[in-house]
């Protein structure tokens, strides 16, 4: 029978209240990294809780094995996803992303089980879709579609992990001063 779509766990996610000082803990506790930083990112079109609203958001990305690690740092106070969770200078646990080839289908079937959208972004030629799933499993659930280029970072990110030697540049760009 074949599959329609293959739904891949891939990520933990995590809201940190520092990302240095995250990175410079996973490294020295799990051996995770180097993580790629993505500062004050913005999408082409964001949407949290039907609303166009989009938190200034860092993120940094590695990889403890085959396991993405994301952190996830707010630098403002509008509402999200992040501080639905967590208060200014708390952090902890967030989300776990799954990659789905057939994107629509994975996302109606969230729909399906009573799951509320939470956010939904494109960026980079990318779709996520946040759903509130913490009644379910404590946590968010991230929906990412699998275009080539994305996939291709991954691979770059995960390569980099498995070539390096645990020390040198653990966090591979800096935030500017605040």
């Amino acid at each position: 029978m074949a599959r329609t779509f293959v739904r891949v766990p891939f990520q933990q996610a995590f809201f940190v209240p520092d990302i240095a000082v995250a990175v410079d803990q996973w490294v020295a506790t799990t051996g995770a990294g180097p993580f790629f930083l993505a500062p004050h990112h913005k999408t082409d079109w964001f949407r949290y809780r039907g609303e166009d609203v989009e938190a200034d958001v860092s993120y940094a990305f590695g990889y403890a094995g085959d396991i993405q690690i994301q952190f996830i740092e707010q630098h403002d106070d509008t509402p999200s996803l992040y501080r639905e969770m967590y208060a200014d200078g708390e952090g902890g646990f967030h989300h776990v992303g799954i990659l789905a080839d057939d994107w629509d289908s994975e996302r109606q079937r969230l729909l399906d089980q009573g799951f509320e959208i939470a956010t939904e972004l494109r960026a980079d030629g990318a779709h996520a879709v946040y759903f509130d799933t913490r009644e379910a499993i404590g946590a968010y659930t991230e929906v990412h579609d699998t275009p080539k280029r994305i996939m291709d970072t991954f691979d770059r990110w995960k390569a980099a992990h498995r070539e390096w030697d645990g020390h040198t540049d653990p966090l591979r760009g800096r935030l500017p001063p605040a």
